[in-house]
């Protein structure tokens, strides 16, 4: 008898299934909530980018200009939550030194930088004096519709530095 069910491989295959099976939800649930966490950190930083285009592309700037830029950001981060999305715009201008200093800021959810104050971290040698260029921020901090794998949120920062299309810095009457 004994040898019997010793010899016995009935439902071998369950066993094996009820052992891997949770080793192997666990592992598509966490590629799932890496693929959304990349896809958020992909739209924020495109969000930056497109944001900074578009500063770019003008020739002048307002503060209702830049609201509604803000709010081409927001669509761009559809569907994800946009209550974390933070953007900063800088206008920054090569000194006679060839220092980078702020011409304007402006800021949705971050602090905008102080007019005439230094960018700390920005590349150095890539102005000249008199040169100018438009810095674009994002922060985004993402959490997890599962929250298996990633249970904490997780902070995303970019920045994109364009050069103005019309050949001269981009003004801000009102920032």
């Amino acid at each position: 008898m004994l040898r019997r069910i010793r010899s016995d491989e009935r439902g071998v295959a369950a066993v094996e299934f009820a052992l891997i099976a949770p080793i192997m939800i666990l592992l598509y649930c966490g590629l799932a909530e890496l693929s959304i966490a990349m896809m958020a950190e992909r739209r924020a930083a495109h969000a930056a980018s497109v944001v900074g285009d578009l500063v770019a592309q003008s020739g002048q700037m307002s503060t209702t200009d830049l609201s509604d830029i803000y709010k081409v950001a927001n669509s761009i981060m559809y569907p994800f939550p946009t209550a974390t999305l933070k953007l900063r715009v800088t206008s920054v201008t090569a000194d006679v030194n060839a220092a980078a200093k702020v011409s304007w800021s402006q800021a949705n959810g971050m602090t905008a930088f102080g007019k005439n104050t230094t960018v700390a971290g920005f590349p150095a040698g890539l102005l000249v004096a008199g040169d100018s260029v438009i810095q674009s921020d994002v922060q985004y901090t993402f959490t997890s519709p599962l929250r298996y794998v990633l249970p904490n949120p997780m902070p995303f920062s970019n920045t994109y530095i364009l050069k103005p299309r019309n050949g001269g810095a981009v003004a801000c009457a009102t920032c």
